[in-house]
């Protein structure tokens, strides 16, 4: 299993016998005004409530992976085996958003020489498919110490290391041989429950106390430069403030970016199946982005997972039969997960979406001064229910069902079991698979056309929307490949998609509505459910005008000429 993590922090480098303060001196070092803009520390209550932990003494052994000619070190990406301390395992760096760094984690298991085939599948346009080999050996001496909160949750994570660094293949013209060793004493701080601008306090306290930045952005680097540390040299340009480009350097995009070169590479030649599993590793690639995210409850992450965990489903449901094998049971494990995520990202479109609605609500004539009341009640109540419904979605995730989806789905990237139909040029194959969902679309929009309004009709417009959506995605998968023809294609789709689905949103919300107006509430906000519901059968006929037009554009004949 693949397990995504993201880093922020600092390395400095620090001479033997230099006395490191500890990280609640350097933040008090570092003043109150520093210190001010740090959503965490204001949560745990300020320096006063804070103490420094000891994280004990560790001894990690890494061995350090590229290829020949050191691919992943000239774009500043690490890949490595490493024991000990907690977080053991193979490693691969990349850069992220906003400075940070994304490590995809994955269990040690038996092979030592052997990368596992998630990572090497993630980094293969780096290397061009060369044989990743061992080229650095590194042993630490590893003393951590913690910034705690009242409660004892980390904040931030100081780890002291005493390297002994071993290189075995070295990088051509550096002049080092292999064998070659040097030994090191760097400083790493790292955000664990805390925030960047409380890592940038900190920073400021242990500059002052005389340590300065790593000039080198890992570990692997130094030893691959052969450059021994300056530790006393003077540290004249440090920023006052954490930057991006002071926890990793501008590299070339990796993973999600990497795929898109890949993509870029393809034509209506090229083989179907390459398409296909191209689009395929771009979507397993944000379910592993937004997985940490979703943890987090960063907005917009579980929609995001969400629609990606659709389009996986999507996608191995409309190019079945490029597939040898049945993808039903993965498709089913996809379903599942979709759900978990529904039900989270439901409760948080129906909270936002009553919360706005209450707010724009006119004030009640018998009662003005009731407002602000009842739309602290409402959101109160639509709020509960999405923490109870996120709370379950980290219950799943944390499940080693969860854990088996994403095995299956590395797997079905590393050793696809594509069909012979696989290997015909994408433009015999997949616009017909397009097409084919497109008349879907198109027989359940016309069984609804032929219904009076009412819940009948409001099930076949909802299946008539996911159906949209497995048009636009399939058109969106090809569309690296058929350019312009799938992306306007996709475009008017999605136009029918929205419609759709605001007509959904406002029978789900009508029906929830209804059950919230019966619940434990005051009249207040009984009445103003009331008012909503009525505003939500408005939406429904407004979107009912809508839909035909949208469907009128969509069945344009120029639309469709690249489906033949």
């Amino acid at each position: 299993m693949v397990t995504v993590v993201e880093e922020l922090e600092l390395k400095y480098d620090a001479a033997e016998g230099t006395e490191l303060p500890g990280l609640l001196a350097s933040l008090r070092a570092a003043g109150e005004e520093a210190a001010g803009s740090s959503p965490a520390l204001q949560a745990a209550g300020g320096p006063d409530a804070l103490r420094d932990g000891d994280g004990g003494e560790h001894r990690l052994e890494a061995v350090y992976f590229d290829t020949e000619d050191h691919r992943l070190a000239q774009a500043r990406v690490t890949l490595r085996r490493r024991s000990g301390g907690a977080d053991e395992g193979w490693h691969l760096k990349l850069p992220a958003a906003d400075g940070a760094r994304q490590e995809r984690r994955v269990p040690l298991g038996r092979a030592v020489r052997t990368v596992p085939a998630a990572l090497r599948r993630t980094v293969e346009d780096l290397t061009g498919g060369a044989a990743l080999v061992p080229v650095a050996q590194l042993t630490t001496l590893r003393g951590l110490q913690h910034l705690l909160d009242a409660s004892g949750r980390v904040l931030l994570e100081r780890a002291d290391d005493r390297v002994e660094a071993r290189l075995l293949l070295p990088r051509e013209g550096s002049g080092q041989a292999a064998g070659a060793s040097t030994s090191w004493r760097e400083v790493e701080v790292e955000v664990v429950g805390g925030d960047r601008e409380l890592l940038s306090a900190v920073d400021a306290g242990l500059r002052a106390a005389g340590l300065r930045r790593s000039a080198s952005s890992s570990k692997l680097a130094r030893v691959l430069d052969g450059e021994a540390p300056a530790p006393d040299a003077p540290d004249a340009d440090a920023p006052d403030a954490v930057e991006a480009a002071d926890v990793v350097e501008p590299v070339r995009q990796t993973a999600r970016a990497a795929t898109g070169r890949r993509r870029l590479e393809l034509s209506r030649r090229s083989r179907a199946g390459d398409v296909v599993l191209s689009h395929l590793a771009e979507q397993v690639d944000q379910v592993l982005d937004q997985d940490p995210r979703v943890r987090a409850d960063v907005p917009d992450s579980v929609h995001r997972m969400r629609v990606a965990t659709r389009r996986l489903r999507s996608a191995l449901t409309t190019f079945s039969p490029l597939f040898a094998s049945s993808t039903r049971p993965l498709r089913g494990e996809l379903t599942w997960l979709a759900g978990e995520l529904g039900a989270a990202r439901d409760a948080e479109v129906l909270r936002d979406r009553v919360s706005s609605a209450v707010a724009d609500l006119d004030a009640d004539p018998h009662a003005p001064e009731a407002g602000p009341a009842v739309e602290r009640e409402v959101r109160g109540q639509l709020d509960g229910a999405y923490r109870a419904a996120h709370d379950e979605l980290l219950t799943a995730l944390a499940s080693e069902r969860y854990e088996r989806l994403l095995d299956a789905l590395q797997s079905l990237l590393a050793d696809p079991d594509l069909a012979g139909k696989a290997a015909r040029p994408a433009v015999k194959v997949l616009p017909r698979r397009v097409s084919r969902a497109h008349r879907e679309l198109a027989g359940l929009l016309a069984q609804a056309s032929d219904l009076d309004p009412g819940a009948e009709r409001d099930e076949l417009l909802h299946e008539a929307r996911k159906a949209a959506k497995r048009v636009r995605y399939a058109a969106e998968a090809v569309a690296s490949v058929f350019g312009k023809d799938a992306t306007r294609f996709a475009r008017a789709v999605t136009d029918l998609q929205e419609v759709l689905g605001e007509h959904q949103d406002s029978v789900v919300a009508r029906q929830e509505l209804r059950a919230l107006a019966g619940g434990d509430v005051s009249p207040a906000v009984a009445f103003a459910y009331g008012r909503l519901f009525a505003q939500e059968q408005g939406h429904a006929a407004a979107s009912e005008e809508d839909l035909a037009d949208a469907w009128d554009a969509l069945r344009a004949k120029r639309l469709h000429r690249w489906l033949r």
